[in-house]
């Protein structure tokens, strides 16, 4: 057999967890498969010669890409949409490309439902570095010897970051997880009535004293101003948000519209008992910088 279809098996063995990984750490399925994706493409240039566990090896791979990714993110201030898929023209190896659809939306969800969203939510609050080293120590066990290198820190340090990571998630006051799931639900509604063009499902989930404000790139889009009354809302919206995602909006759960994953535009709900009370529609690209973002 020839041996980049071996390496290409071993690798396809480890995907999953692979994912898993990068996932806890960026809060974003697309920013995951990317990771995932430098991992195999680090491999196959580089071997699995002297590689004796080579599960950890790629664990550590997608760790510091994630950790570069996260550093790169806090720097610039970009949501992950904003990261392009661009390889610089390389061709991916076959058995990468192949191994992209192995993660379907379904298990996606089943995923975010398995981190929570109220711990992606704390998640964000931390430096990269705190981040990867509770992640790895924490939810998948790495010793502090093994995320030492990857952190580049000494293991003693690599313990105070975990340490201090913890104290953070502990100690952070979030929205309770039935809460964030309750509010991703109605914002589920609303896209799902807005795509399929029912109206009475958008009434569903509008108050019925609902106002909607755009900011002024956002009106440069299409948007009005302000729009009031659930029935103007749902009139606007109806058979839209062919390109909207739920996303978590600073720590709440909202919309992204980013096609071809370029970021254009964000709506910012609020939700009061079981409706949405208000929605701000931003698209001014310096306001846009500075929102927390993470696709569900």
């Amino acid at each position: 057999m020839d041996e980049q279809k071996i390496l290409g098996d071993r690798f396809e063995a480890n995907r999953r967890h692979l994912y898993r990984v990068a996932y806890r750490m960026l809060g974003s399925p697309g920013e995951a498969e990317d990771a995932v994706q430098e991992a195999w493409l680090r491999l196959s240039r580089a071997g699995a010669e002297g590689v004796d566990n080579l599960s950890g090896w790629l664990t550590t791979v997608v760790a510091r890409v994630c950790l570069d990714m996260l550093r790169a993110r806090k720097a610039r201030r970009e949501d992950p949409l904003e990261v392009s898929d661009e390889r610089g023209g390389e061709e991916r190896p076959a058995a990468a490309v192949a191994g992209q659809v192995t993660i379907d939306p379904e298990q996606e969800a089943l995923l975010a439902d398995s981190v929570g969203l109220a711990l992606l939510v704390v998640l964000q609050t931390l430096a990269p570095a705190e981040r990867v080293a509770f992640v790895l120590h924490d939810m998948f066990d790495l010793s502090f010897d093994e995320i030492a290198s990857v952190v580049g820190r000494t293991p003693v340090a690599t313990r105070q970051l975990a340490s201090r990571a913890r104290r953070r998630v502990q100690g952070q006051p979030a929205v309770p997880e039935v809460d964030l799931n309750r509010q991703r639900g109605v914002i589920e509604a609303f896209l799902a009535a807005s795509r399929g063009g029912d109206f009475d499902g958008l009434l569903a989930v509008l108050d019925p004293d609902v106002v909607v404000r755009a900011d002024g790139a956002a009106v440069k889009l299409g948007s009005v101003p302000e729009m009031r009354g659930a029935d103007a809302v749902a009139r606007a919206f109806k058979g839209r948000a062919r390109n909207a995602q739920v996303a978590l909006v600073d720590g709440a759960p909202g919309v992204v519209v980013a096609p071809n994953g370029k970021l254009l535009l964000v709506l910012r709900a609020k939700i009061a008992n079981g409706f949405i009370i208000e929605v701000e529609a931003i698209a001014d690209p310096q306001r846009l910088a500075e929102l927390e973002l993470a696709v569900l």
